[in-house]
């Protein structure tokens, strides 16, 4: 068995391949790296409660893969709602035509539907979405901020985007 200190170590000596596999598995180095320290604090969760592990570098990478897959499927998720299929010829349209009266009063209609869409949800579900899409944090800041875990908070993002796309359409 391993103590704490020894399997902290490992990952540290580790922290460059980890955040090379997790980026193979999720596609973003930027996300791998967020992967890699969700793995972080994880091993030290459980090094808190078991207080030793056997071969810390196996469960370091393990615990990565886990996580990358994880993540990997919720960007998947994600890309399902807003597909560029759903925005690209929207966006073309308007760069093509150029502004009109028209599409400015359309632009605003579905701005005051989206804000009311925004207004029926919940308010913990309706902040993580704002803090997410719209002001750009990561799920892990929003969940500090809200107190809960990044599952959940991804899950208020996943209902939230579902509830404006159903009042959108």
């Amino acid at each position: 068995m391993v103590c704490k200190e020894a399997a902290s170590d490992t990952l540290v000596e580790n922290r460059q391949a980890l955040v090379r596999y997790a980026a193979h598995i999720v596609g973003d180095p930027h996300r791998a790296e967020d992967v890699v320290q969700d793995a972080w604090l994880r091993l030290n969760r459980v090094l808190t409660q078991r207080g030793d592990i056997g071969q810390p570098g196996r469960y370091a990478f393990r615990i990565v893969r886990n996580l990358a897959l994880d993540e990997r499927r919720r960007l998947r998720r994600e890309q399902r709602f807003l597909s560029a299929a759903q925005i690209g010829p929207q966006v073309a349209s308007v760069c093509e035509s150029g502004p009109c009266i028209e599409r400015e009063v359309s632009d605003r209609e579905d701005a005051k539907r989206l804000v009311a869409a925004l207004a029926g949800l919940p308010e913990r579900t309706r902040t993580a979405l704002i803090m997410h899409r719209i002001e750009g944090r990561r799920l892990r800041e929003i969940a500090a901020h809200l107190g809960l875990s990044t599952s959940r908070v991804h899950g208020l993002v996943v209902e939230g985007l579902e509830h404006c796309k159903r009042r959108l359409d």
